[in-house]
């Protein structure tokens, strides 16, 4: 077991982040993306003792058809602490995860349809 834990808080344009709780010390992990380290990871000191911001700017390969994964590995056992990954392109246009948010952009635009049909025979 490592004495580093990794948790998401969001992804957002781009950029992965989390939250790292280290027993003691500063962490040390790697981020790799095809066995490559990726460039521009950041860690942060936060207020409380122990935790560190994690942020990991994705790099454009991984928004490509298919399935890509990040590993967030700890630098000294090489154990994985955490997994990002991607999914895009028409290798998952029949995917059920696809498809279940095409039904709610359809049943978003009935509702505003229907809505102003609403409104506007009132």
């Amino acid at each position: 077991m490592s004495e580093i834990q990794v948790t998401k808080t969001r992804l957002q344009s781009g950029v992965w982040e989390g939250l790292l709780d280290v027993a003691d010390g500063l962490p040390e992990v790697v981020v790799t993306f095809l066995e490559k380290p990726i460039e521009g990871v950041e860690i942060g000191q936060t207020d409380i003792a122990g935790r560190f911001t994690l942020r990991v700017p994705l790099p454009i390969e991984m928004l490509s058809d298919g399935v890509h994964t990040a590993l967030i590995s700890a630098t000294a056992t090489g154990e994985t602490l955490e997994v990002i990954t991607s999914m895009a392109g028409d290798d998952l246009k029949d995917d059920i995860r696809g498809e279940m948010s095409l039904l709610r952009s359809e049943l978003d635009m009935l509702k505003r349809a229907f809505r102003r049909h609403c409104v506007e025979t009132t």
